[in-house]
């Protein structure tokens, strides 16, 4: 097995006032981006394109050991906003799908309630939480299409212990982004509802997929840091396959590494 761990610093406890201007130099930062990188960004279209290459559905109340489910039931009204503004966007060849762009900052005024957060190994009540539910699926669902994914953060801890270790990704306003350019010749359309306590999504095109992907791991493994805590790794695979089942390609996806945070979980 190929050796891909490496040394993951023991978490610390950052002062707060360097934690703020850290975050807002990154939101700036990523205001730029957005601005001056070239980007044709997707927009919403109230047409659907009619042929499906990926559907997925997940569950959204989970029972976390000393969380208020009241948090979790706040996540599903954040996701429903967030659902307004992604519903039906259209990403047509060369454009590209900003996570945050299309959202937007979330806040009181727009309705956003308290929700669970991941920070530093432990779960938080914090306004919009619940939204990384939403990043992490689109991450998934969009590793079974032709779309680019350029960019992705995955959490930091270890969150899904009984799951596909990488199929996550994390979000944080707005510079933890999750972004998706269309490299193909046809517009693809994000289709997502919530029904019976479900998240449900698809990738729908102009015309009917050409390719089948299947998502695995290879070189997974756990290591003990020299600060005594476990840390999980692997890389993150894809086959490609024909109409026929044939296999034409294998690609590289991703390289994971995270601290195991024991009995907790984060599904996505």
């Amino acid at each position: 097995m190929e050796k891909i761990y490496k040394d993951i610093l023991e978490p610390k406890t950052r002062n707060p006032l360097r934690l703020k201007l850290g975050v807002a130099f990154h939101r700036l930062k990523r205001r730029v981006k957005w601005a001056f990188g070239g980007y044709k960004f997707a927009k919403v279209s109230n047409e659907e394109l009619q042929h499906q290459h990926f559907v997925h559905q997940t569950p959204l109340l989970r029972h976390l050991a000393g969380v208020p489910m009241e948090l979790e039931q706040n996540k599903i009204t954040n996701l429903r906003l967030a659902l307004e503004k992604m519903n039906k966007v259209v990403i047509n060849p060369g454009e590209t799908l900003s996570f945050w762009k299309l959202i937007g900052k979330p806040t009181v005024r727009k309705g956003y309630l308290e929700g669970v957060v991941l920070r530093g190994g432990n779960f938080y009540s914090g306004l919009g939480g619940g939204l990384c539910h939403l990043s992490g699926f689109l991450y998934w669902m969009t590793l079974h299409t032709p779309l680019k994914i350029t960019e992705r953060h995955r959490h930091g801890y270890d969150t899904t212990p009984n799951k596909f270790f990488g199929s996550d990704a994390t979000c944080f306003y707005n510079y933890k982004d999750l972004m998706i350019e269309n490299p193909t010749s046809q517009p693809f359309q994000l289709i997502l509802e919530i029904k019976d306590d479900h998240l449900q999504g698809a990738w729908q095109s102009s015309s009917a997929p050409k390719l089948a992907y299947e998502i695995y791991e290879k070189n997974s493994v756990y290591h003990i840091q020299s600060w005594g805590g476990k840390t999980r790794h692997n890389h993150v695979y894809r086959r490609v396959f024909d109409l026929e089942g044939k296999e034409i390609g294998d690609e590289f996806v991703a390289e994971n590494h995270a601290i195991v945070m024991g009995d907790k979980t984060l599904d996505n």
